[in-house]
Parts: structure tokens; C-alpha cells; sequence
């Protein structure tokens, strides 16, 4: 199950409003709170990994892959060829 950290923002902000005290719990509550709120838009807003695309690799001037690159003459259009 995924957590729905939209509502969890919604009902965190609610409980932020509602503790409009000038007394000390209150506004140590704020800020843990505040705390609260900004993991929670930190892990909504949290970029999923990357996939990775391996590029060949070239050791000493010798390709491992045989994949076609932009200095092979396979990927240059035939009018390009030097």
C-alpha cells in the first residue's frame, strides 16, 4: 500500500492551523510539525531512481561493444565516409 502523502500534507497543515497558542507546546508543536510537513513534501516530491543506459566503453582505442558509435564508419551515412 502507498502512502497518500497529499492528504497526510492536508491533515499535517490543518493540525498546524489549529495550534495558534502563544504557549510553549504549542510552539514547539509548530515546529515539529513544520518538520513533519517538509518530509512529507520531500518524500512526495522524491524523484524515483534513474535508469542507467550504459554507453560502450573504449579501452586503449579498442571498443569492448559492437555497437555502431559516431566514429565507426557504420553510423555515418555512406555520402559522410572519409
Amino acid at each position: 500500500m502507498n502512502s497518500d502523502f497529499a492528504a497526510a500534507r492536508v491533515h499535517l497543515n490543518e493540525a498546524l492551523n489549529l495550534l495558534c497558542g502563544h504557549d510553549q507546546v504549542s510552539r514547539e508543536s509548530r515546529e515539529a510539525i513544520d518538520l513533519l510537513i517538509e518530509a512529507v513534501i520531500t518524500a512526495e516530491h522524491c524523484k524515483q531512481p534513474a535508469k542507467v543506459i550504459e554507453f560502450r566503453r573504449i579501452t586503449e582505442g579498442v571498443a569492448i561493444s559492437n555497437a555502431p558509435t559516431a566514429i565507426d564508419s557504420r553510423a555515418r551515412p555512406s555520402a559522410m565516409k572519409l
